[in-house]
């Protein structure tokens, strides 16, 4: 009779043959995730009873991935494909931060939607039937089941807990658990990235067979779309000035303290009152209120721009900031010389216009101020927009940066003298 020992290594080797076997199947029909699959190593763990991947290791329990061979010879794959997408997507690195229950879900589903639309995917049962049932209901209220933007949804219309059950049943096959802490993460985000960059790139060879399908294009476009710190953006548009505080860094402590032992009550040097800091002074920031931008979606970002610029480190006493609506033509402009128009300005301030879009009046008004001696010192303008007008063809003499939602995946070019910032939805809030 075979000992406890020598059945664990029985079921351990059976194990390691079913998952040489699907990894082998998803060489032969998706080459393009070979080196995905090649930095992704697997770990038994016995009487865990589940499938975890921390980006370097996939730690399984033995006897449940014989079970579930045994009762679905296709889970193998697609739990192998479920881990892989998500290190592929770098899902993982994105949990700090979000609401990691509705993340889970978020990200499992849009797993789940890549994985059923790859051609070598073939439907075993009821429960596929069932999955794509529930995708085709997600699509009529978020068309493109991307992580980001059915985390937004779910942010928003969160699901029914019945709902909830439903959706974790069909799309939840593996714990996260080992994403909460991503710096300790054996293989980075960098290196992730790279991989990632690399399987997009394979891909391309593939586009006459269609390996993948748009969703695969989708959540790879966004695992390698550029990510903006916009605080540090906008922190680009500060300029030189004086500030009344004490300059530590010019003050010798050891004169002063040698007057104060020497003399009495008499320093050899008194500190600085003035230290030059990097405040904003003056600036416009450029509302695009037509049609296409919708009034909350501006409200968000200015509130944004707003709590940036209040910072402590960022405004002088006396500041001249223009908050310039424009569709087509200037709608309004309000000039916010302290804090308490700011305040103002978010309680009852109101957008106006919401007709096409022309860029060029607001740089035209702009120049209008400049002549009247309103703004002499501007350093940089920050046109907030969907991206689509007509742009002025003479480059300005102060910093330019049009900032737009990536809400439809729409990328329109810039002037090539203008910065093009993209921000996610969650990035303004």
């Amino acid at each position: 009779m075979e000992s406890a020992e020598q059945q664990k290594e029985k079921i351990l080797e059976i194990a390691y043959r079913i998952i040489d076997a699907a990894h082998a199947e998803i060489l032969l029909s998706l080459r393009f995730l070979e080196i995905a699959m090649a930095s992704l190593e697997w770990a038994p763990v016995f009487g865990s009873g589940k499938y975890s991947c921390d980006g370097k290791v996939i730690y399984f329990d033995p006897e449940r991935i014989v079970k579930d061979f045994k009762r679905d010879q296709s889970f193998v794959v697609r739990l192998y494909l479920h881990l892989i997408f998500h290190m592929v997507f770098h899902h993982n690195f994105e949990y700090d931060g979000k609401n990691m229950k509705r993340w889970d879900l978020a990200s499992d589903i849009a797993v789940w939607t890549v994985m059923m639309e790859l051609d070598t995917y073939r439907d075993t049962g009821d429960e596929d039937a069932a999955r794509r049932l529930k995708l085709k209901t997600l699509r009529k209220r978020c068309p493109q089941l991307s992580a980001q933007k059915l985390y937004r949804l779910f942010l928003v219309e969160p699901p029914s807990y019945s709902e909830e059950l439903q959706l974790k049943e069909l799309f939840c096959i593996d714990s996260h658990e080992r994403w909460i802490e991503p710096e300790k993460l054996e293989i980075s985000l960098e290196q992730w990235k790279k991989i990632t960059e690399r399987i997009k790139a394979d891909l391309k060879s593939f586009s006459k067979n269609k390996a993948g399908g748009e969703s695969l294009d989708l959540e790879l476009a966004e695992a390698t779309r550029e990510r903006y710190d916009y605080s540090r953006f906008l922190r680009q548009f500060m300029m030189q000035g004086e500030a009344m505080r004490i300059n530590d860094e010019e003050f010798d402590y050891v004169y002063y303290t040698y007057g104060l032992e020497t003399y009495g009550n008499m320093p050899l040097v008194e500190p600085l009152e003035y230290k030059d800091v990097n405040r904003i002074n003056e600036f416009v920031i450029a509302l695009d209120t037509s049609a296409s931008c919708k009034g909350k979606v501006v409200q968000d970002f200015l509130k944004k721009t707003v709590g940036i610029l209040r910072s402590e480190e960022t405004f002088f006493k006396k500041m001249n900031v223009h908050i310039v609506q424009c569709d087509n033509q200037i709608q309004s402009d309000t000039k916010i010389t302290c804090e308490d128009d700011f305040e103002e300005f978010l309680r009852n301030g109101k957008l106006t216009g919401f007709g096409s879009t022309d860029f060029r009046p607001v740089f035209e008004y702009v120049e209008e101020l400049k002549e009247k001696g309103e703004l002499k010192k501007i350093k940089g303008l920050i046109y907030f927009t969907d991206g689509y007008g007509v742009y002025p063809e003479k480059m300005p003499d102060y910093n330019v940066a049009f900032v737009f939602l990536d809400e439809d995946d729409r990328s329109p070019a810039v002037p090539a003298w203008a910065a093009k910032v993209v921000l996610s939805p969650e990035e303004i809030l």
